[in-house]
């Protein structure tokens, strides 16, 4: 099925992939995982080095949903700063959290180091603060992160942000030289691949529809397996809807210009940049210098009519001297956001299950699927951790769940602009 808003730079891009093979309507497994996005695809990783029979179910291709369309940014943590961690959880639980989130980092680099992934990984990232007082605060979470948690990082006076970004009038920022950006259809590709060579079974264009026990009920017809692990995040509704209600899309949109003589001009650091505001601004310099601009968000499903154009004034605000350079592509997905934007994991009996990144997934999806492949053996401690992070659904339900988040949404977005 083609979609109109994966018109997509990742696309135009993306490294050489054999489809695979369609569901053919029977087989017996140790582990089904449905989600071919990267916690999917690294939880059939990590199964089949354990030894497991694993097979994958992606309702589209590879990489499709919003593994295949984000902004390739790479943010070392969660959407909570280590403070709130630690003032709502206490230190001990803190610890294993920071642990875990931060470790991230190293495992995807690790992943992308032994299986060879060309992914156009590159290092550094930049938040920008939008007002003076976010970059305040940014600078005590940098001192809390450097003495508690060994964790250091950079903050960068706003008459030095010329050393990173030429444009936008931010108020200072902080430098992780630990974060950094990839190209995440490739990283997503990548995983596949290895996934297959570790003996994984891939089927693409075979949606799951519903579980039923240890049966996997797909539209081809069914397989079993001991563990089911749950890895749809948007998707996730189609297949269990009780879970569909931990999350709400909010739609974000990308753009890719053409290829940049001066792009350095704009990012001298080549760092990747997101901005403090609530509705954030993203943005990094791709492998052939194209600026990968993601700005604005709606909370309705229905795409602008024109998405470069609804992209554009916000790369414009930022770059004022880009307002009439042409844009190659265009596209756009769903994040899959929880009530308090921290991740959803969890089990079900024999389903263990992980969405809900809410827009911070890059690096913490690749440690979500090592941590399911871990429950499946019986190692809980690192799943654990993430399972009792506090969780609930949105109110209202089925019909009124969505408004309700997107009025919540606004007030927010309302905020950034006071």
């Amino acid at each position: 099925m083609s979609d109109p808003l994966n018109n997509s730079y990742y696309q135009a891009s993306a490294n050489a992939w054999k489809p695979q093979p369609v569901f053919n309507g029977d087989g017996q497994f140790d582990v089904a995982i449905i989600g071919g996005g990267f916690t999917g695809l690294s939880a059939a990783l990590a199964c089949a080095e354990k030894g497991l029979k694993v097979a994958l179910f992606e309702a589209q291709s590879i990489g499709f949903g919003a593994s295949g369309r984000n902004g390739g940014q790479l943010i070392p943590g969660l959407r909570w700063s280590m403070r709130e961690i630690d003032a709502e959880f206490g230190r001990e639980r803190a610890q294993a959290i920071f642990d875990l989130a931060y470790g991230a980092v190293e495992r995807v680099h690790r992943r992308i180091a032994q299986h060879g992934i060309a992914c156009d990984l590159k290092s550094g990232h930049l938040e920008a603060a939008y007002k003076p007082e976010h970059f305040a605060d940014m600078q005590r979470e940098a001192d809390f992160l450097a003495k508690e948690f060994g964790w250091e990082s950079e903050s960068v006076q706003p008459d030095e942000m010329g050393r990173h970004i030429n444009g936008g009038g931010y108020h200072g920022g902080l430098y992780d030289a630990r974060g950094g950006h990839f190209h995440p259809l490739n990283y997503a590709l990548g995983l596949a691949g290895a996934a297959l060579k570790a003996g994984v079974t891939i089927f693409e264009h075979s949606p799951v529809t519903r579980i039923d026990g240890n049966q996997i009920i797909a539209e081809q017809g069914s397989a079993k397996a001991q563990h089911i692990l749950l890895a749809a995040d948007n998707w996730m509704e189609d297949i269990d809807r009780e879970l569909g209600g931990f999350t709400v899309p909010i739609m974000n949109y990308n753009i890719a210009t053409v290829p940049l003589p001066d792009a350095e001009q704009l990012l001298p650091s080549y760092a990747a940049v997101a901005d403090s505001r609530f509705v954030l601004n993203y943005f990094r310099l791709s492998a052939d210098k194209r600026l990968i601009f993601g700005g604005g968000e709606k909370y309705v499903q229905t795409p602008p009519a024109d998405i470069a154009a609804f992209v554009r004034k916000h790369m414009v605000d930022v770059f004022p001297s880009l307002a009439d350079t042409p844009i190659d592509y265009a596209w756009g997905g769903a994040v899959g956001v929880t009530m308090n934007r921290l991740p959803h994991l969890g089990r079900k009996g024999n389903v263990f299950f992980a969405h809900g990144f809410s827009g911070h997934g890059a690096l913490v999806t690749t440690l979500a699927g090592e941590l399911l492949a871990e429950a499946v053996t019986g190692t809980m401690g690192g799943f654990d951790v993430f399972d009792k992070l506090p969780s609930r659904p949105f109110p209202g339900g089925r019909l009124f769940a969505r408004p309700l988040a997107t009025l919540g949404l606004l007030w927010y977005a309302l905020r950034d602009r006071l």
